[in-house]
């Protein structure tokens, strides 16, 4: 390695990482960690102010723009809307959770590719809509669930919306990820197509696809194991009963 390089900045990736495993303030973590890198690469204060209150100024408006919608999002969950998805769902008797989720992960795995990212995500997506409409398929099949099924049925519904995306998104072509790789390969003299690189995360995406739908199709068999069981135990005591 060239020792003309200066490591010391990267301190303030240390200090990233304590402060996000200590808990601490994130906004405190980010202005330390800033505060760490223009020490350690001899920044006079004065520049490392004015760098941060730049920085400020620029990204001023991102709070309010990733806040507007989780308030929508939560202004129509509290008038219905998670009610209403339950209901939908409700009268489609022949789906389960898995193949409802199923279709999600084809829906999110497909817009990611095509650029569309936020067509989907946990607060205004998988929260206030898929995971009530998975939800909704059990209990239509088997009546009440146990918390312990409801939260498992839960976190597959947010895993799904994860799995989508990530192999989803790295097929599109202007993905940050893609331009990256294709400016560290030009940098080294090798010439590489960035739709190259996109078409090669395709079999990535469709294994991905495959894997993650069996699993979900175990899903289904868990909840027709278990509560199936219980159901006919329920049944036959009622028989009995009569």
């Amino acid at each position: 390695m060239d020792s003309s390089v200066n490591l010391w900045p990267l301190l303030g990736v240390a200090v990233v990482v304590a402060g996000f495993l200590l808990r601490a303030n994130p906004v405190l973590v980010a202005v330390a960690a800033c505060g760490v890198t223009g020490a350690a690469a001899a920044m006079p204060f004065v520049a490392l102010l004015e760098s941060l209150g730049n920085a400020f100024v620029k990204t001023r408006n991102l709070p309010l723009i990733l806040l507007l919608p989780v308030a929508a999002i939560g202004l129509l969950e509290r008038y219905g809307l998670r009610n209403r998805a339950q209901a939908v769902i409700a009268g489609v008797k022949s789906a389960t959770a898995g193949r409802l989720l199923i279709v999600y992960l084809l829906a999110r795995e497909s817009t990611a590719a095509m650029g569309l990212t936020s067509l989907g995500g946990h607060p205004n997506m998988v929260r206030p809509l898929v995971a009530p409409m998975a939800e909704a398929a059990a209990e239509t099949q088997y009546g009440a669930l146990p918390e312990c099924l409801r939260h498992r049925i839960r976190a597959m519904s947010a895993a799904t919306d994860n799995v989508g995306l990530f192999f989803g998104e790295d097929i599109f072509v202007a993905f940050g990820a893609i331009v990256l790789m294709h400016t560290i390969l030009q940098a080294e003299g090798i010439e590489v197509n960035p739709l190259h690189i996109a078409l090669w995360g395709i079999p990535t995406a469709i294994s991905a696809f495959i894997i993650h739908a069996w699993n979900l199709r175990r899903l289904d068999a868990q909840l027709r194991r278990e509560l199936g069981a219980r159901k006919d135990a329920a049944a036959t005591v009622e028989q009995g009963a009569a």
